[in-house]
């Protein structure tokens, strides 16, 4: 079955142009102008064609803080496909003395023949041992090539030594790993503090994890990623601070990638400090949402290239999990849902407020995250030889974000009343039309899961 989109203006990380699109089974066939056969064709006049959305940090049925994210791998992939992601890189995470097949094969049993978009896993490094040394080759064999380590959580995190060795390693193999940059010690004493003055409410939150000591961590972690001459990614980055850190370590000639997510570029600090402790407790995450003034020294990192990918961390969880913490807000389980909502929110918060490029949009939710993680060309662009991933965006489509329109299993949304300028109107995944006016028309699931090739960014 052949299909000619007709129409559309095609977006690249280099540019736009008015052109058709030729799309044969799961494959785009040509990109071009002018007279071509096809088995059927679609008008899209007027809209921008994206390579499909790439989410390449989010956590679906994780168990965390005492319960499990509200979203598994059926109802998270299916958000993220209404929301014109097409692939996700969830964490394959073993615990401490847990072996990192234990931890792969367990993410397969949650996400095979569940998932609605494509997918593929980082895993997760919270041990460092000979053993788990050994495994790291066989993890490229199945197409693991991207690593996640923790700086903070003690149940996760490893110490400076285990990372130093654990980059050395990567770097011999051709790897890249992810890290989670805070002062886990620094911030545990804050803690302390707080609860000894009885001030347990949401609000302590920011103030017990200040941007301070996420800069310090990058800091740290940048020096120890000099010493073992590998490329690191700092992930879900969020203040000025942090990124002077990473510009300063470029300048020493290292490679860095970062990636930041949209409450850090849409929201800010005072969403902690409303009365109402459900309203509150629904922003919990970690790092925090910072000052305002931060967005748009964020929004300029992305302008420029010195910030790489927006992902989400999507990790979801419902008001009723949240309500944990009334007593005690470290134990509000911490994430925000993030997957649907992406794709609208920063072409109508960035490209249509004159933010960012259309260009820009696609290298930081498309050809970047590609290209970073092993998928390109694959994914990532609409070329000839590419899957046939596409999102369909129609600009003059607007609507407002509503949590009763949503189709996560989370009844809230961080972003309610948001007014997008534009919209969806149809998602193709490898081919297959399955989105189409907000909603999934997959009723079963079909993602595949994809061996990933090394960083190539």
């Amino acid at each position: 079955m052949t299909t000619l989109l007709r129409g559309g203006t095609i977006i690249t990380g280099a540019g736009q142009r008015r052109a058709d699109l030729l799309l044969d089974g799961e494959k785009i066939a040509w990109v071009g102008r002018g007279p071509q056969a096809a088995d059927r064709e679609v008008d899209v006049s007027g809209c921008f064609l994206f390579p499909g959305f790439i989410d390449a940090h989010t956590h679906f049925d994780l168990d965390v803080a005492n319960t499990t994210t509200a979203d598994d791998f059926c109802t998270g992939s299916r958000a993220a496909l209404r929301g014109g992601t097409t692939t996700v890189i969830d964490f394959a995470c073993p615990n401490k003395g847990e072996s990192l097949h234990h931890g792969l094969d367990l993410w397969h049993q949650k996400a095979d023949g569940r998932t609605f978009c494509d997918y593929g896993f980082h895993m997760t490094i919270d041990d460092w041992n000979e053993s788990i040394r050994a495994e790291l080759p066989d993890m490229f064999a199945q197409g693991i090539s991207s690593f996640k380590m923790y700086l903070t959580y003690p149940a996760m995190m490893i110490g400076d030594r285990d990372i130093y060795w654990a980059l050395k390693e990567l770097k011999r193999l051709g790897g890249i790993a992810g890290f989670h940059c805070e002062n886990a010690g620094v911030i545990d004493g804050m803690i302390a503090e707080r609860k000894a003055a009885g001030q347990l409410s949401p609000a302590s939150h920011p103030l017990t994890r200040p941007a301070g000591l996420e800069a310090e961590a990058v800091s740290r972690l940048l020096r120890i990623a000099q010493a073992a001459d590998c490329p690191v990614v700092i992930v879900h980055l969020t203040n000025q601070e942090a990124l002077k850190e990473v510009e300063h370590a470029r300048k020493r000639g290292q490679k860095v990638y970062v990636e930041t997510c949209p409450q850090y570029l849409l929201l800010d600090e005072s969403v902690y400090y409303a009365p109402d402790y459900s309203q509150a407790a629904r922003y919990i995450c970690a790092p925090p949402i910072r000052e305002k003034a931060n967005q748009e020294v964020l929004w300029r990192g992305l302008r420029r290239g010195e910030i790489q990918t927006i992902s989400t961390d999507h990790c979801s969880f419902t008001l009723a999990q949240k309500d944990a913490g009334r007593e005690d807000f470290t134990k509000i389980p911490g994430g925000l849902p993030g997957v649907e909502t992406r794709g609208e929110l920063i072409y109508s918060y960035g490209v249509a407020a004159k933010k960012l490029s259309l260009a820009q949009m696609c290298r930081v939710l498309s050809e970047n995250p590609a290209k970073l993680y092993g998928l390109y060309p694959r994914k990532g662009v609409l070329a000839p030889g590419s899957d046939a991933d596409i999102v369909i965006y129609d600009p003059g489509d607007s609507h407002v974000i509503r949590a009763e329109d949503c189709v996560a299993n989370v009844d809230y949304n961080p972003y309610e009343g948001f007014v997008t300028a534009g919209g969806i109107r149809e998602v193709w995944l490898r081919g297959r039309k399955t989105v189409e006016n907000g909603k999934v028309l997959d009723t079963v699931p079909a993602g595949i899961y994809l061996a990933r090739g090394k960083c190539d960014l």
